[in-house]
């Protein structure tokens, strides 16, 4: 039996080339996906703070779980890290190194 990973009618089959880490283009615009879809745009500047755009914890999730959902494996992170991100550019980086952990 096959274990099947993807997103949004674009499945694959476990181990069958997906994707193992994504880029910070690639990061950017799923986060831009989750901003979207709640009506707000993300900018352009990795300098914009997250309170000033309306990017809250929930769509770090969501983000998180997009990111999980490309890569087909899950990304292990603490709280504490969570405190020190703060811009947009905090949040890439962040996940950029959580792909390489």
């Amino acid at each position: 039996m096959d274990l099947w990973v993807g997103r949004r009618g674009d499945w694959q089959p476990l181990g069958s080339g997906l994707m193992s880490e994504l880029t910070r283009a690639q990061i950017r615009d799923l986060m831009g996906e989750v901003m979207k879809a709640q009506g707000k745009a993300l900018p352009g500047d990795d300098s914009a703070d997250l309170r000033e755009i309306g990017f809250r914890s929930l769509d770090f999730s969501e983000l998180a779980l997009r990111v999980e959902d490309e890569i087909g494996d899950e990304l292990n992170f603490d709280a504490p890290g969570l405190r020190q991100i703060a811009k947009v550019g905090d949040v890439l980086d962040f996940i950029e190194q959580l792909q390489s952990a």
